[in-house]
């Protein structure tokens, strides 16, 4: 895993974003539903390359990671 240090405006911009233009909860649950549907169409793809299943593995794995940062549904107890 790599690690990316944002600029002091691309910190500022995401702030803003996620503090003033959305409901968070709303937007974890979206992708929520997102990632349930790209899992569905990818278990039912028959001829899908190798490779796009690694990124697509990936991009679902960091978009259940921002989902849990938005609003942390799995880690409650």
């Amino acid at each position: 895993m790599s690690t990316t240090t944002f600029s002091k405006e691309t910190q500022l911009r995401l702030t803003e974003f996620f503090n003033n233009s959305i409901d968070v909860k709303s937007m974890a649950k979206s992708i929520r539903q997102v990632n349930y549907i790209l899992a569905l169409n990818v278990m039912h793809e028959t001829e899908f390359l190798q490779q796009e299943n690694i990124n697509l593995d990936e991009s679902f794995y960091w978009l259940n990671k921002l989902a849990e940062i938005l609003d942390p549904y799995l880690d409650v107890e």
